[in-house]
């Protein structure tokens, strides 16, 4: 270099330490500053130019205008081209005139011209771009004046020193240049207007990140409005912000749909490829014997297996199986997370290179402490090196934490994007997947795979860089350990190494006893292996059960039964939970302990090894700080690793359900048919799954245009079926099947939205007034619309809780009317409402007359009085059709049809046609009376559950991670009861103006209360609480001790080369050590003994407050509300509150700690500590109001991803048959993407809190080595190095002090919560002790109504009116009335469900006002109207109390014709019933019912008649053995059918809450009165 320099005038040597380094006035040559100083910037730009080019190549956004900015910026690059050009002309002119200047003189400005020139360029080629702001040339630009604020000073002094300018033209033009490169410095740091040839954003709300400037990204600048936003004011949807493009739901989506497509492409080419084998085409040959749908999708789905029920289950394929797989290669689905891979795969890239250069300049401030303590040591050394020393470390510390916070912005949006991809994959394949894929994987589980596994994703994701990162950050800090202890390191080093098995062992351990914090929600799978998950699991199972069927438990007095089944779960769960705090202190000791341990036993090895070793500050201090960077990638690998195991497992789950079978659309043929039909099957024979039995065989089924055929047969024969394999649900074994125009489709079980009455019927069409308002008309809806609050705008809650079980039916109607298609497939449509409603539906709409008339109509009906108006009467049996063709030909034909008819509808054939000859109903006004009635109905006031499907009622399965769960029921409610007729008019008067009849749940606002935390306190022991605080104060002396001896030590006077005392120096430290690690482990033990005590409390509390809360709060709270409290928030309470409490305490003692050692080490940090935490409580102050508003939003807008999902997954059938599969993914997307808005714009906070916090860190570093160097006279390198490395650390300890306050505050919510429904109103007392009936009450069964009044609530109006009236004991006394005029809510009365507004119920003359309500209940017995069963045995289902003998209930069941059924099976009385009952028949658990009442067998029989569920068959046996075992017994029915209780003592007609008529029937129907006329109607006057 110095030949580059040349000799002479202007020569000089490339370095001159004398000049450099050892003088109070450094310099660098002139050679060093024309070179190396003016080359650096010149060498970053080439360097980094390739890869810019190449991502601005590939991030064209459209050309920048030539703005007044731009011109400027090339301008200045142009002058500085200019410039350097000139100084390089100017060396010619010189060579020319004999002054031979030296080569350097001639190199850099070249370099120098040449680089302005592509600075210049470039400015122009980012503006064609569209590049606003540039990175690449800030840097540039700041290098260069970096680089030149040296010659510039250089120059003015020796000028000074020469008294002249040795060199006036270079002089000039540096001038210039600088001036030039400040100019273009600070230019460069404003930002172009937006491209022109952008796409228009059209969004209201942009995000700013889209168009900030370089310098704003880099210090998160752009995020600061809204934190101020958030300070003044709890954020609001409104107020965030959209999401950037790359980021959207439909964009992510697509990539990662196209990535697999892409994936299993070439799975399948290299498949076909080794296919062609031979031997593996007879291997593959029994493939093609699975149906004709099987490979319909050839690309995108793997072969049909049969034994894929035993692949879910986890089981071991058969022998058959393996050869049929065996010679598949393995290729056929190619791994998922190749495909997620290779969609995120850049951005995973840019993280490394971040990770990478953070975890380098990481190990720079160890260094630079080791040259400040030797710089203290030296009192001879210049003052600069320590003020230098000071500065490297600030910028070192300041460009970690950009460069961190850049990685993590990075990463954390990654898994973001990964979580988004997974949900829509999910989603879309959940739209497609068959009906056996849905019975093996529960609803919940499938919704686990979106809320459980893709946040698995999201959470591991931040993590996975530690793979390579943490074995790089391992290997450097004990590379550098090395160099400063030498051997002695490795002591320390295998003590690590034998406590990462410790650390992996109780991570393990833990992870056996709990998920973890992260996410309260137990993933199906984890139930064999995470124990307290199993137990949560069937706790909010139980739960879900208890509140779906709280009415049941309460009218049998079974609440005492099921308290104690969730106690004793809740028990273990407690046992786990205290061993699993338990392990959590054990593994804060060891975290605590580790490095203070590695410290140890490292100055303890390396003092004893040598007694010449001698510990000084530099060695010991430097050690700490390795020590402790060490600490965070040894206790994280094990974290990750189990970690990596959990999502490995995930990652399987969704495999796996990706890879299952689709409906194949090809397996009804679409296109062709025979000229004249639009339905037509020739020999099909379907199955449910390939591992069932065929359900329908050899159907022949030809439905010409137009025609109305009814589909009948007994229950489980196939009807529903037939529909579902027309609309290509079933799997098609063999046959054709034909259908042709679009179709629409009622289901059994009406499927409505969460959204409004209108959209519910438009089903994504655009709405036409006229045909709108037909489809009412026909479907009686009109009446319904002028009671709904909002009319047609009304919001219907999810599964149309607000409507009654007709209203539903109806709706569901109508959007198939008003779908104007050309196959109309109707599944039992009228049995859900009431029969005048039914007859006005069938002659508006599906009969000769109605609308629908000239289309064709395949209805399921159980209705026999409709058959004689169809074209074609289809029967089936056992899956097969029996009998077809006309109501007439099939009357004559006298087959099982027609003894069917005889047998249920005696003289069939003429009175039907006399009714037919009658108008519909006397009188118009009456019917609109009716269906006003019927719109308000309460109808069970139970008719309303109807049978509920398989999926739909699996739905509360694992509701901890189902819908609301992290979710909160806050934004949707999730699994809302029915109300009663009352209730819905009082919700409809209450919320007139809204429009939403069940009002949305709060969402808190604004800090949250201190009486909250003073309720946490009281229920972890104020006792425990104190002592958790003074323990973590002492624990931090005790670590303040340990420091300040071992800087003590290292300052100790060293005589001959040794020190002495070594052996106590060491004790003490070490006895400091663990008593530092003792105290935090009492305080994390006493912790976890009150989090414990807390836990159990507030659940008790809760607990025993809901099961004794009155049906009324059931009624208008949403299930899902309530149990929310029992599923998160008490998971919360469980797992989280106590953990971050710790960490808090930690935190927090820990900055105190660091001001303390600072201050007391150099006393002039005092002066700064007040502006720099006014800064740090500011920025505390704008972020925890931010972060908390957005983690509640972000909690309220995720529920409706997963209810969104459910009711998809619930109603997939319907969105399938109207074609609206797209739709609804781009509903999902939008729901996911409103999700995203507020998570986005958190992850942002907590990055803009991050750089903040840590500059706020960086300045207590800066200042504590500045006034360390000012004060170094006064101090010890020992104090020096002490104070130095606290403030080191204090950057993390000041970060997690706000994150766990923010924290905190998000979850001690649930504590209020909590404590809200702990507090609620309660039901009368169950048992009063004073006053007992006595034994064997009632002994007559007699029952008197004495002036009787009811109203469901305070000022709502009364739903029954003075009513009197006696029953004797023995009689049979039926209850008719149209809907609403209050059956149900009489027998209600009885059970005191509903408590009398005036007047008394008397039982044998006992007021039951007076006794206790289980007193009461116990002694009544009910077979209510939706028969409920709990999962549980058999037995536990008859018998909870376990009060009856074996031989007891085996008669009742034979007495309710279940013995054969139940003998039939292996368990007998243990049989298991599951969820609902849903593996037994409606018929089936109607008669377990049964089976209850003849086990009570109490005097009082109340019996609410099940309607729609039920066939005519099952029916007859209940009423059969109720005729004859509870002769002697008084029996109060609920009639629907009148047949059934013509033979009664006495009818009671109710009409408005007031007795109408009461007479026995043959006397009723004499007097022609009200009853006469429901006769009538029913063919049976």
């Amino acid at each position: 270099m110095d030949a580059l320099c040349g000799s002479g005038e202007l020569g000089s040597k490339f370095w001159d330490s004398n000049l450099s380094v050892h003088t109070d006035n450094p310099d660098f040559t002139p050679c060093f500053q024309n070179s190396v100083l003016a080359w650096v910037p010149c060498i970053y730009l080439w360097a980094a130019l390739p890869c810019y080019l190449f991502c601005l190549q590939h991030r064209h956004q459209g050309y920048i205008v030539l703005s007044r900015l731009s011109r400027l910026k090339t301008a200045l690059g142009v002058l500085l081209w200019c410039v350097s050009w000139t100084d390089l002309f100017y060396s010619f002119h010189g060579l020319v005139h004999g002054w031979a200047p030296a080569p350097i003189f001639f190199v850099t400005p070249l370099v120098v011209g040449v680089t302005m020139l592509l600075a210049t360029l470039l400015i122009q080629y980012e503006r064609l771009q569209g590049v606003r702001s540039s990175g690449v040339l800030i840097i540039f630009w700041f290098l260069c004046a970096v680089c030149g604020i040296i010659p510039f000073r250089s120059k003015i002094l020796s000028a000074l020193a020469q008294g002249k300018i040795s060199d006036p033209f270079r002089f000039t033009t540096f001038y210039i240049y600088f001036a030039l490169v400040l100019s273009a410095l600070i230019l460069s740091c404003f930002r172009e207007k937006p491209p022109f040839f952008s796409p228009k954003n059209i969004d209201p709300n942009p995000c700013p990140e889209a168009g900030a400037g370089f310098l704003s990204r880099l210090s998160f600048w752009w995020f600061t409005k809204l934190a101020i936003l958030g300070y003044r004011r709890p954020l609001e949807e409104w107020d965030l912000w959209c999401l950037n493009k790359e980021d959207r739901s439909h964009v992510v989506v697509q990539r990662l749909l196209q990535e697999r497509k892409k994936q299993q492409e070439r799975a399948a080419r290299s498949e076909s490829q080794e296919s062609s084998s031979p031997s593996y085409l007879l291997l593959a040959s029994p493939l093609a014997l699975r149906g004709p749908c099987a490979h319909s999708y050839p690309l995108l789905l793997p072969p049909r297996t049969r034994h894929q029920a035993a692949e879910a289950s986890g089981k071991r394929l058969s022998s058959e199986g393996e050869v049929l797989l065996g010679g598949r290669p393995q290729a056929r689905e190619p791994p998922f997370l190749r495909a997620l891979m290779a969609t995120f795969g850049s951005s995973f890239l840019l993280s490394m290179c971040f990770k990478l250069i953070q975890d380098l300049l990481s190990f720079i401030n160890p260094q630079l402490l080791s040259v400040l303590i030797r710089f203290i040591s030296n009192p001879t050394a210049p003052t600069w090196w320590g003020f230098l020393v000071a500065g490297l470390m600030f910028v070192c510390s300041v460009m970690q934490t950009l460069i961190l916070h850049q990685y993590y912005h990075c990463i954390f949006v990654m898994g973001l994007r990964f979580r988004t991809g997974i949900i829509g994959v999910i989603y879309r394949k959940a739209l497609v997947i068959t009906n056996s894929v849905k019975r093996e994987s529960t609803v919940g589980e499938i919704v686990n795979l979106m809320s459980v596994d893709a946040q698995r994703f999201m959470d591991v994701v931040p993590f996975i860089n530690l793979l390579w990162s943490a074995p790089l950050q391992i290997i450097l800090a004990v590379y550098f350990l090395w160099q400063n202890l030498g051997p002695s390191v490795l002591a320390g080093v295998a003590l690590m190494v034998l406590l990462i098995p410790l650390n992996g062992a109780v991570a393990v351990k833990m992870r056996a006893f709990q998920v973890g914090a992260s996410n309260c929600a137990a993933p199906a799978w984890s139930l064999g292996q995470v124990e307290q998950m199993k137990f949560k699991d069937s706790r909010i199972k139980l739960m879900s059960e208890i509140l779906g069927g709280i009415k049941v438990l309460k009218l049998y007095a079974w609440e005492p039964s099921f308290l104690k089944q969730v106690e004793d779960i809740r028990q273990d769960e407690l046992r786990l939970m205290r061993q699993a705090a338990y392990l959590h202190a054990t593994s804060t000791f060891i975290w605590i302990c580790t490095p203070f341990l590695v410290t140890l036993t490292t100055l303890g090895m390396y003092v004893s090894v040598d007694k010449n070793n001698v510990l000084d500050a530099e060695k010991a201090f430097v050690s700490v700080s390795l020590f402790n960077i060490l600490k965070i990638p040894l206790n994280m690998l094990p974290q990750l690793i189990s970690n990596l195991a959990q999502t490995s497992v995930s990652l399987k789950r969704i495999q796996h359900f990706l890879s299952q079978d689709e409906l194949d659309s090809q397996c009804v043929e679409r296109k062709t048919i025979t000229p004249g039909y639009t339905v037509t099957i020739h020999n099909g024979t379907f199955t449910w799954s390939q591992n069932l039995p065929p359900t329908l065989h050899s159907l022949d089924i030809q439905v010409p245009k137009g025609a109305l055929v009814a589909v009948v047969g007994p229950v489980g024969c196939g009807k529903s079926s037939l529909l579902s394999a027309l609309l290509g649900e079933m799997e098609k074994l063999e046959g054709k099947v034909y259908m042709k125009g679009s179709v629409a489709y009622v289901p059994q079980q009406a499927w409505i939205q969460n959204c409004t009455l209108q959209e519910n019927v438009l089903f994504g069409q655009a709405l036409d007034p006229k045909r709108y308002r037909q489809a009412l008309e026909a479907c009686a809806l009109l009446a319904d619309l002028e009671v709904l609050p909002g009319g047609g705008k009304t919001e219907i809650g999810e599964k149309g809780i607000n409507l009654s079980g007709g209203q539903r039916q109806r709706v569901s109607l109508a959007r198939a009317v008003y779908s104007d298609a050309d196959i109309f497939l109707l599944d039992d449509p009228l049995s859900a409402v009431d029969s005048h409603v039914a007859k006005h539906i069938f002659d508006q709409v599906i009969g000769p007359e109605g609308v629908l008339a000239g289309k064709t109509r395949v209805l399921v009906t159980h209705g026999i009085s409709f058959l004689p108006q169809t074209d074609f009467v289809i029967v089936l049996a056992d899956g097969q059709v029996s009998e077809i063709g006309t109501y007439a030909a099939l009357l004559q034909r006298n087959g099982s049809f027609a003894n069917f008819l005889r047998n249920y509808a005696p003289g069939e054939g003429k009175e039907h046609q006399e009714a037919d000859s009658r108008t519909a109903l006397e009188d118009r006004e009456d019917e609109e009376v009716l269906l006003i009635e019927d719109t308000l109905s309460n109808h069970t006031d139970l008719t309303d559950n109807e049978p509920v499907t398989y999926e739909v009622q699996k739905q509360f399965m694992r509701q901890l991670s189902a819908m609301s769960l992290e979710g909160e029921g806050q934004g949707r409610p999730v699994s809302r009861r029915r109300l009663g007729a009352a209730e819905k008019v009082v919700q409809v008067t209450e919320a007139k103006a809204s429009q939403v009849l069940t009002q949305e749940e709060k969402v808190e606002m604004g800090t949250v209360k201190l009486s909250v935390f003073w309720d946490y306190a009281r229920a972890v022991g104020l006792c425990a609480t104190l002592v958790i605080c003074l323990l973590h104060g002492g624990q931090s002396a005790a670590a303040i001790g340990a420091n300040v001896w071992l800087s003590a030590w290292t300052s100790e006077a060293v005589v001959n080369g040794q020190q002495n005392n070594t052996s106590q120096r060491l004790g003490v430290y070490a006895a400091l050590g663990i008593l530092q690690g003792l105290l935090v482990m009492l305080s994390a033990v006493t912790m976890a003994v009150g989090g414990v005590q807390a836990a159990r409390l507030l659940h008790q509390a809760l607990l025993h407050n809901k099961m004794r809360s009155p049906q009324s709060f059931f009624d208008t709270t949403p299930s899902g509300r309530i149990l929310n409290r029992f599923s998160k928030d008490i998971c919360i309470i469980d797992e989280v509150l106590a953990p971050t409490i710790l960490m808090l305490l930690n935190s927090f003692y820990n900055s105190i700690s660091t001001l303390v050692v600072i201050v007391a080490s150099t006393p002039l940090f005092a002066v700064v500590i007040l502006p720099l935490a006014v800064l740090y409580l500011f920025v505390q102050r704008l972020y925890v109001a931010t972060s908390r508003q957005l983690k509640r939003l972000e909690s309220v807008s995720r529920s409706p991803i997963y209810s969104h999902f459910l009711e998809t997954v619930t109603g997939s059938s319907v969105i399938r048959a109207y074609g609206r599969s797209q739709d609804f993914e781009a509903i999902s997307d939008a729901k996911v993407d409103t999700n995203q808005r507020s998570c986005y714009p958190y992850i942002a906070s907590n990055r803009w809190l991050g750089v903040r916090v840590e500059f706020v860190g960086n300045c207590v570093v800066l200042f504590t080595a500045l006034f360390a160097v000012i004060g170094r006279s006064s101090l010890s390198p020992g104090l020096v190095g002490l104070s130095v490395s606290y403030a080191l650390q204090v950057t993390l300890a000041l970060n997690w002090m706000i994150r766990t306050i923010s924290d905190l505050e998000s979850n001690i919510v649930a504590v209020e919560r909590v404590k809200e429904y702990s507090k609620t109103e309660t039901e009368a007392p169950w048992v009063v002790e004073g006053s007992r009936p006595p034994a064997g009450w009632p002994l007559q069964g007699e029952v008197e109504f004495r002036n009787y009044s009811v109203r469901y609530r305070p000022g709502l109006e009364l739903v029954l009116k003075d009513l009197s009236l006696q029953v004797r004991g023995g009689e049979k006394v039926g209850i008719v009335g149209r809907t609403g005029a209050g059956k149900s809510s009489m027998t209600l009365c009885l059970f005191r469900i509903l408590e009398a507004a005036e007047g008394d119920i008397l039982i044998d003359g006992l007021n039951v006002a007076d006794i206790g309500l289980h007193d009461l209940r116990s002694q009544l017995t009910i077979i209510p109207q939706d028969p409920i069963l709990f999962s549980g045995t058999l037995r536990m289902n008859l018998d909870p109390f376990g009060n009856y003998l074996e031989e007891d209930m085996w008669r009742a069941l034979e007495q309710s014709h279940l013995h054969t059924f139940v003998s039939s099976q292996p368990a007998g009385l243990d049989f298991q019933c599951s969820e609902g009952g849903e593996n037994l028949s409606v018929g089936q658990r109607q008669l377990v019912c049964l089976a209850r009442a003849l086990l009570r067998k109490s005097r009082i029989l109340v019996l609410d008649e099940a309607t729609a569920a039920i066939d005519l068959e099952t029916d007859d046996l209940i009423q059969a053995t109720i005729h004859t075992q509870f002769e002697a017994c008084t029996v109060l029915t609920i009639a629907h059918r009148l047949n059934t209780i013509m033979d009664y003592t006495r009818v009671l007609v109710l009409d408005k809450g007031t007795i109408a008529e009461f007479d026995s029937p043959t006397n009723l129907i004499a007097a022609r009165g009200i009853f006469y006329g429901m006769a009538r109607d029913a063919g049976l006057a």
